[in-house]
This record gives structure tokens, C-alpha cells and sequence, in this order.
């Protein structure tokens, strides 16, 4: 197997290098151009199969300069083949617009100053434009003087009450201030009795009868009496001072209820005869008592 890296060539016996002759070709003309991978700026269309090329999409393009400047800055020309047809399609860049422009080839799908040339106003339109500038700027100064003295107006109404009720309050003696004081809290006292007042005539009204007696807990059973008698007389002087006094001729007021006290003791149910079978009694053992 041969070397990769040959230093020395195989010349044949019948080689003649008188034989070789040397061409020089023409230069080529036209700018100098360069081979560069480059994506699309922009999306376009083919002029010649209608194929749709997007953005970012990446070519093997051919690179030269145009020759044109736009303030001193080169203006460079590239060309890509359609990739359905492979038809030629160029483009250039536009310093003016900092962007590209679709030249031969493709049409843009967009181009963002076409709209900026049809809104390019004229001397007059212009004229115009700024006669309803200053209009519209002489009214809207004068709506915001008219609203800035109504503001003021205000202002100062408002800071004139503030003054007149400082002067009102400043006007008024420490003696004025205290007799306002004791006024208010006499009402209050006043208020406080009052309803004292009402609590206790409601309070009347509700433990009394039609003729104004006081209403007390009646006691039926006699037992109970001597209970309360029996434990008065153990306790001693001082219990029977604390026992409650128990009148039985104080008769209750109309429409309310006397609550009773009574002890009542619950009696066991008798057994019934059916199941005085099923008891059963456990035996005594023998010998327990």
C-alpha cells in the first residue's frame, strides 16, 4: 500500500516535459466573488415555481460588492438558487432601511418601509397637519386653564371653612370647653339613671300581681316545712338568718306558673308474671352462710 504523503513522484520513461504547454486564461471580469453559507433575512416567494422560502432557511451563496455605497457603506450582493427550481434569486442589503431588499429572482413577502413610502405626506398635507396641531393645542390650553381656576376656586373655599372653623374654635374659652364637658356627662349620668329606672320597674312588674304584692314560692308539703325548721335549728342562729322566709297566703299572680319543688322518688316496675320464670336464683354452696 502507498504512502499518503509522497515525496518522491513516478515519472515514466517516455515522459517529455518539453511536451507540456502552459494556457493563461482570461481574468475573469466583474467584482470578485466569494463563496459564504448564509440564512435568508427574510421570507420570500420564487418568481418562477412559486416556491415559498422562510426565513432562516440556509444556502451556499455566492457574495460580491456591488460597487454602490450609502454613506461611505458598501452595499453587497448575494445569490442563492431557488431550492425547487433553481432558479437564481438575488438580494442586497440596505443600509438606509437596516435591513434587506428582494432584487431579481423572489418577490418579499413583507417589507416593512413599503408602508412608511405610502404615508410620506406632501409640503401641504404637512402644512395642514400642523395649522390642526396648533388648533387643537390653543383649545386644550384653554380647557386646562379653565379647569385649573376651577381647582383653585376650590382650594380655596375649602381652606377658607378650615380658617373659619380654627377662628370658631379658637374663640372659645377653657371655660366654655369644661361647662360642655359637664354637660355631657350629666347627660350621661342622667341616661344611666334613667335606664337603672326602667330595669327595675321591669323587674317589678314582672315578680309582682295586679295589686303589687311580690310573688314567692308556695310550699304544699308540710315535710318540707320541717325539714327547713329541723336544719335551721341544728345549723344555729346564723343558718336560720340565711334560711329564705316561706309564706304559703301570698297567692299567685294571674297567668304565671308557681314552680314546684316536690321530691319524687321513683318506684321499680313490678315484675311481670311471664318473666318470673326466666329468673333464675343461684344456688347456695354448701357450707357459705
Amino acid at each position: 500500500m502507498s504512502e499518503r504523503k509522497v515525496l518522491q513522484k513516478y515519472y515514466p520513461p517516455e515522459f517529455d516535459p518539453s511536451k507540456i504547454t502552459r494556457h493563461k486564461g482570461p481574468k475573469p471580469t466583474g467584482p470578485k466573488q466569494q463563496t459564504v453559507r448564509l440564512m435568508t433575512p427574510f421570507s420570500m416567494r420564487c418568481n418562477s415555481c412559486g416556491e415559498y422560502i422562510y426565513k432562516g432557511r440556509k444556502f451556499n451563496a455566492r457574495k460580491e460588492n456591488s460597487g454602490e455605497k450609502y454613506f461611505n457603506i458598501s452595499i453587497f450582493r448575494f445569490y442563492i438558487r431557488c431550492t425547487r427550481c433553481s432558479a437564481e434569486i438575488t438580494f442586497k442589503t440596505s443600509p438606509k432601511h437596516m435591513d434587506y431588499e428582494c432584487e431579481k429572482g423572489a418577490t418579499r413577502n413583507f417589507e416593512p418601509w413599503r408602508e412608511a413610502k405610502d404615508h410620506e405626506e406632501t409640503e401641504e398635507e404637512r402644512l395642514t397637519r400642523l395649522e390642526e396641531e396648533e388648533n387643537e393645542s390653543a383649545m386644550a390650553k384653554l380647557e386646562t386653564k379653565t379647569l385649573d381656576s376651577k381647582r383653585e376656586m376650590m382650594i380655596a373655599d375649602a381652606l377658607d371653612e378650615i380658617r373659619t372653623r380654627n377662628a370658631r374654635m379658637e374663640r372659645k374659652d377653657h371655660a366654655d370647653v369644661l361647662e360642655t364637658l359637664l354637660e355631657m356627662k350629666d347627660e350621661e349620668a342622667l341616661r344611666r339613671e334613667q335606664e337603672e329606672k326602667e330595669i327595675e320597674e321591669a323587674a317589678k312588674k314582672a315578680f309582682s300581681t295586679e295589686d303589687g304584692e311580690l310573688v314567692r314560692r308556695v310550699v304544699d308539703e308540710e315535710t318540707d316545712g320541717l325539714e327547713v325548721g329541723s336544719s335551721s335549728s341544728l345549723a344555729g342562729p346564723a343558718a336560720a338568718k340565711s334560711a329564705p322566709v316561706v309564706s304559703s297566703s301570698v297567692a299567685p299572680a294571674d297567668g304565671f306558673e308557681v314552680p314546684e319543688f316536690k321530691r319524687t322518688v321513683k318506684r321499680k316496675k313490678p315484675v311481670t308474671p311471664a318473666l318470673q320464670g326466666l329468673i333464675k336464683k343461684k344456688p347456695k354452696l354448701p357450707g357459705i352462710v
